[in-house]
Formats: structure tokens, sequence, C-alpha cells
């Protein structure tokens, strides 16, 4: 039965160390179902093909592989991204600095957006979907997360900019810049599913801070005056962003879901 079998894996899964032990076991099952979680409890029988892919998922993920490796997808505002080995896993707090994003577009007619390192191309995606009279690029150097990026901009108004933000060509006048950046310093301990993330996508020098300067100048420079810019960084970047953006205006730092500092955003 699908429901002892789905007890089964939540205790595995709590005893590897997993916050959500029953949800992640139901996200497992709905996948290899094929359907959604909620419809899980109208199904009571399920085949032993699918019972014993179900038991392999739940072991893999019972070895801290990420959960979106497993089913490919990561959830993001409205979309389901593709992802996996090689591209950064879009994560929740994220979806905070998309929506600051577009609730800054407000009023701006045929926007330019530039999402720099974009990796599964989650922020150019959540923009694009909201303006559909957007043109959005996004900015990608990893030869391993392009094709993720290209992916997931299909059939978007997304053009993707294969390069490195520290010297690329960059369109310009923007009217926002989004990023979020690698911001995790070297020393910091990071979760085991982290570790299956792209190292150059999580980390920046010892403090974190080795791009986001970078970040700030290139946006400094495709920014048309009145121009919005917002970036991801670590919760004890704000004094750093304080004084990096001390010559733009409107600088705001906001919290994440667990209220630390999470993204601070300024206008040129």
């Amino acid at each position: 039965m699908l429901s002892a079998q789905l007890r089964a894996a939540a205790v595995r899964l709590a005893a590897a160390g997993l916050v959500s032990p029953r949800v992640e076991a139901e996200l497992l099952a709905a996948h290899v179902l094929g359907v959604a979680r909620g419809r899980l409890l109208l199904i009571d029988a399920i085949t032993e093909p699918q019972a014993a892919a179900l038991d392999e998922l739940v072991a893999r993920r019972a070895e801290r592989i990420p959960l979106q490796h497993l089913t490919g997808t990561a959830p993001f505002l409205d979309r389901e991204l593709l992802v996996g080995p090689g591209v950064f896993i879009p994560r929740p707090e994220t979806e905070l600095l998309a929506r600051w994003g577009i609730e800054s577009l407000h009023g701006v007619a045929d926007p330019v957006v530039l999402d720099l390192c974009s990796g599964s191309g989650a922020l150019a995606v959540a923009l694009a979907d909201a303006r559909p009279d957007a043109t959005v690029y996004a900015v990608e150097r990893s030869d391993d997360a392009l094709p993720w990026l290209r992916r997931n901009v299909a059939g978007t108004r997304v053009s993707v900019i294969p390069g490195d933000v520290r010297d690329v060509a960059l369109p310009a006048p923007v009217d926002l810049v989004l990023c979020n950046p690698p911001y995790v310093p070297l020393s910091v301990p990071v979760p085991p599913e982290v570790g299956h993330d792209p190292a150059e996508a999580v980390f920046s020098g010892e403090h974190g801070l080795d791009l986001i300067p970078v970040i700030i100048a290139r946006a400094a420079e495709v920014l048309r005056p009145g121009g919005r810019l917002g970036i991801e960084h670590d919760d004890t970047h704000t004094p750093a962003m304080a004084r990096l953006l001390a010559a733009w205006q409107t600088v705001t730092t906001h919290p994440d879901l667990a209220g630390r500092p999470r993204f601070t955003t300024a206008r040129r």
C-alpha cells in the first residue's frame, strides 16, 4: 500500500536528518506516480515497478542528493524550472527578489531587464512571465549551467548572453538589473545538498564578496538614470552592501523568509 510505503520512507528520511521527511517522501511519490502531491490521498495501491522506483529515490535522497536533482525540477514562483547537476538550484528566498523586481517595474513601459549570474534563469524567466512587454537578458558563463538556462528560457522573450559578467558586453541602457551571485564565504559550513551545487555558484572568496563589487560596477555602467538594482547576498553583508552602494540612492536591505538580511536594492 502506498500509505505504508510513505510512512517507511518518511522514517528513513528522518533518520538521514531531513527536516521535512514526510513532505519529501510525498513529493518523491508524486513524481514517481506522475500526479500532484495533493492527489496521493486518492491512491491506495501502486505497482511493483512504481514501489521499486520510489524506494530507489528515497535511498538516494537519504544520501542527501538534492530532491530537485531526483525530480529534475525546482519550483520558482509559477514555474517548474528544469535543474540538475551543473546548475545552481533556485531557492525560495530568491522569489522575494524576483517579486521586488516585478514590483519595481510598475509604471515602466516596455522595460529592459538584465539578470546577471543567471544560472537556471529563475529571475529572468520570472520577470519575462510577469512582464510580457519586457526585453530580458540572462548572462551566464558556466558551460555546465548554460544548457539548463537555455532549456528554461525556451519559448520566452529571454535572450541568453554567454560570458563572464566581469568583461562580457552588456546591453544598455536597462531599467532593472537583478543578480543572485555566488556570495557564501569560504569558511561557512553548508548543508550536504549544497555540495551538489556548482562551487563557483555558491562561494565567492574569504568573505563572500569577491564578485558583488563587480556586479555593482557593471550595473552602474548600464542602468539608465533612475534604474534599479537588486542583489541577493549573505546575511553578514549588510554593512558591506551599504558601503559598496554609498553613491547610490534609496539603498534598502530586505529580509528573507526567516527574517535575515537577504537582498539589497538601490536606485542609480
